[in-house]
């Protein structure tokens, strides 16, 4: 990669050059054929990651855009809407929501905790809820939600399942025609964005629809929004060629790039590296006397918020370590200044991954915290080499 540093953040994720190549190739009009043809390809390598016969939508815009499509197409004002958080991102829906006039009832954990599965069977028995939605990974906690475990529970009440997959798709399970725990128990909607575990720079939104999802928003005279109407992209998704909105024509090349990476990897190689990548930072961090929030059995795979030893300057800390090269993120609401956060996800490698344990080890011994580098490599190395076993 000819990244100039070590973007380990929770996204964007570090871009490899033949992504960066194809961002920088000419830019054609949105109805030049050879534009179209890549669209349309792009299109069809989305279906594949979702592994869907339903309707998916490659459209500009962030995650955010994407978790407005899926409620608005989905629930109408006055219906109600049940938010299933375990940190910053899932409250995010609570607002969208409010926006449109929907009933939201709300059901969160303390951070780096789960909501239970007999909570959320217990929420959903007290009312008719239209839709139901999980952020697969949160982004402010590290925190995965179980959907083998949640999904059959949800679908038993006759809620839609919306998952946020933005910092999950392409690294965690997310398959639509998957059944969870029985017949009929699939996931209706994933939304994601292209620049966390998909390895692309921001900037598109990616969302699928099953056949429940399709027939929710046929039931709805209109729905509360222009841009994001499926009904108006349904026709350009289905051909290219016509006209709705303009599309990001150099980040559809891009994605045309990174999704071909992704597939030629394989979800199911990407999804034991992910997991693999998760185990040895936290692990490893763990020499230092550097806990993760969310413990090993709740831990996403994509990113990790690592509290920090008594006595270290969360600022002075993260700039140590932008001078040596590798960006990380602060953590938010109650924990700023408490915890980092560090992805390990998209095209991140473990030379890379392996390479920050050192750094933060060095930075941890010259801010007067005394660690033992050699034996957090030593457990990074262990956790990786599973994956050749």
């Amino acid at each position: 990669m000819r990244n100039k540093e070590m973007l380990l953040i929770p996204g964007p994720t570090p871009v490899v050059d033949s992504i960066y190549d194809a961002m920088a190739s000419e830019t054609w009009s949105h109805t030049d054929p050879r534009f179209v043809q890549i669209y349309k390809h792009t299109i069809d390598q989305t279906r594949k990651i979702f592994n869907t016969d339903g309707e998916v939508f490659v459209v500009a815009g962030s995650g955010t855009i994407g978790m407005e499509m899926a409620i608005v197409n989905t629930i109408a004002e006055g219906e109600k809407l049940l938010v299933v958080s375990q940190g910053y991102f899932g409250d995010r829906f609570i607002k969208l929501g409010q926006a449109f006039g929907i009933q939201v009832d709300v059901l969160q954990s303390e951070w780096g905790k789960q909501v239970s599965p007999e909570e959320i069977d217990k929420k959903l028995s007290e009312g008719n809820y239209k839709a139901v939605t999980v952020t697969h990974a949160d982004t402010s906690t590290g925190v995965r939600i179980d959907l083998e475990a949640v999904v059959p529970i949800i679908k038993k009440h006759g809620a839609l399942v919306i998952v946020d997959g933005v910092c999950a798709t392409t690294a965690m399970d997310e398959d639509m025609s998957k059944e969870y725990g029985g017949a009929g128990n699939t996931v209706d909607i994933v939304l994601t964005g292209s620049q966390k575990a998909i390895g692309v720079p921001p900037g598109i939104a990616l969302v699928a629809f099953n056949q429940t999802a399709l027939d929710a928003r046929a039931a709805m005279e209109r729905v509360q929004a222009y841009y994001c109407d499926i009904y108006n992209w349904i026709p350009i998704m289905h051909d290219p060629s016509k006209y709705f909105a303009t599309p990001a024509v150099n980040l559809v090349y891009a994605l045309e790039e990174g999704l071909r990476i992704v597939l030629e990897e394989g979800l199911d190689a990407r999804i034991q590296r992910h997991k693999a990548f998760g185990r040895a930072v936290r692990q490893s961090l763990a020499v230092y006397g550097m806990k993760a929030i969310a413990s090993e059995e709740m831990a996403a795979p994509t990113l990790s918020c690592i509290l920090y030893p008594e006595g270290i300057d969360d600022g002075k800390f993260r700039a140590a370590m932008a001078e040596k090269g590798t960006v990380l993120s602060g953590s938010l609401a109650h924990l700023a200044g408490k915890a980092f956060r560090i992805g390990h996800m998209g095209n991140t490698t473990a030379d890379m991954l392996e390479k920050a344990v050192m750094q933060i080890g060095e930075t941890l011994n010259e801010m007067g915290h005394p660690v033992d580098i050699a034996k957090a490599q030593n457990v990074f190395a262990t956790e990786i080499n599973q994956l050749t076993v």
